[in-house]
């Protein structure tokens, strides 16, 4: 197959390109030329989503992998251009498109965010704008803008949040970076916690799967297979990193009062009241993923992408990471939390 890759540098686009490879498909990539490239014998188009799409004109390719798109009119204006020029559309969407996440169980008949092509294009406008504060809005708004301009074409996929080599955003590396590391981690809320996330290889290969197979329609793409605690994580990485690390568990109303940041300063923590607004994530972490198990998509072992992650971290030397709480923070709370429990006993 002819493939066309929007994005393909980084992350989940590296991870698929470097799949569809193994596989002998032709792929070219289209993006600004930000990063470094990762591959000697592939095409690439340089080009500009918010403006300069002029490179992708008058070529014709079986397939797209759309990595990139979050705002909706660069996903308008790209599926304008390539409806007669792409066989396949597949548009990597997000959980975060769903409107109510005190909800359990969500598959994708939940009800979504929405926002007008007028508010979105006010709010966007080039490429700025606050667009992460509308993050689940547009993605749902570029859902409904490929399948306007390809119509029974698109795939829609809602991933949950990815993880694995490479992960730029450091919100699954900072629990394998702190917990390898050993000492008093501070843990947020329950060990019983359920978590979901996936593994790009994992979401790489299924991408392609469904590609071939011309596959459409709106599938919620996480992990694993079987629910996950937030314990039975991070032992697991303490085994594979032989880690000494004593965790410990902090009750999350304690956290919240302490201003500690869900999700950025302590990642994979979903509160179940989040603060003063009394809204719940509760079902943050429990989307239904069936239409996407009964359709191929498989899992590696925890332990295989608890290791690569470690090992790849290990690699970088990365002083500072984008996600996670200090560790001088991390010490204030742990003491503080000794001090509120032996409050509580006496």
């Amino acid at each position: 197959m002819k493939i066309l890759v929007l994005g393909g540098s980084r992350f989940l686009g590296k991870a698929f390109v470097e799949e569809a490879l193994k596989h002998n498909h032709e792929i070219t990539v289209f993006n600004r030329g930000n990063h470094n490239n990762p591959f000697a014998n592939i095409e690439f188009i340089k080009g500009d989503r918010f403006g300069n799409l002029s490179g992708l004109r008058g070529r014709y390719w079986d397939a797209v992998l759309d990595t990139s798109g979050y705002v909706p009119s660069t996903v308008r204006k790209s599926t304008e251009l390539l409806s007669g020029h792409a066989g396949q559309y597949t548009f990597i969407s997000s959980i975060s498109v769903y409107k109510d996440w005190s909800q359990e169980n969500m598959d994708e008949s939940a009800p979504i965010l929405s926002i007008s092509p007028e508010k979105a294009d006010e709010l966007s406008s080039g490429a700025t704008g606050p667009l992460m504060e509308y993050y689940g809005e547009f993605k749902a708004l570029c859902e409904r803008e490929a399948e306007r301009n390809m119509p029974g074409r698109v795939l829609n996929v809602r991933a949950g949040l990815l993880v694995g080599p490479d992960d730029y955003s450091d919100r699954f590396t900072y629990w394998i970076n702190r917990v390898s590391r050993g000492g008093r981690v501070l843990a947020p809320g329950s060990p019983k916690r359920k978590i979901q996330f996936i593994d790009i290889r994992d979401l790489g290969k299924w991408l392609l799967f469904m590609m071939v197979n011309k596959s459409a329609g709106t599938y919620n793409a996480t992990g694993p297979e079987s629910p996950m605690e937030m314990g039975e994580l991070l032992e697991t990485i303490k085994a594979v990193s032989g880690s000494n690390a004593e965790i410990e568990w902090v009750d999350e109303t304690f956290l919240l009062e302490r201003k500690v940041a869900p999700w950025t300063e302590m990642p994979l923590w979903l509160p179940e009241k989040n603060g003063d607004s009394g809204n719940s994530a509760k079902g943050g972490f429990s989307f239904n993923i069936d239409k996407a198990l009964r359709s191929g998509l498989l899992f590696s072992p925890i332990e295989t992408t608890v290791r690569d992650t470690l090992t790849w971290d290990l690699t970088r030397n990365c002083k500072e990471l984008k996600a996670g709480i200090s560790f001088d923070k991390e010490k204030i709370l742990l003491k503080e939390w000794e001090e509120n429990k032996a409050e509580s006993r006496s």
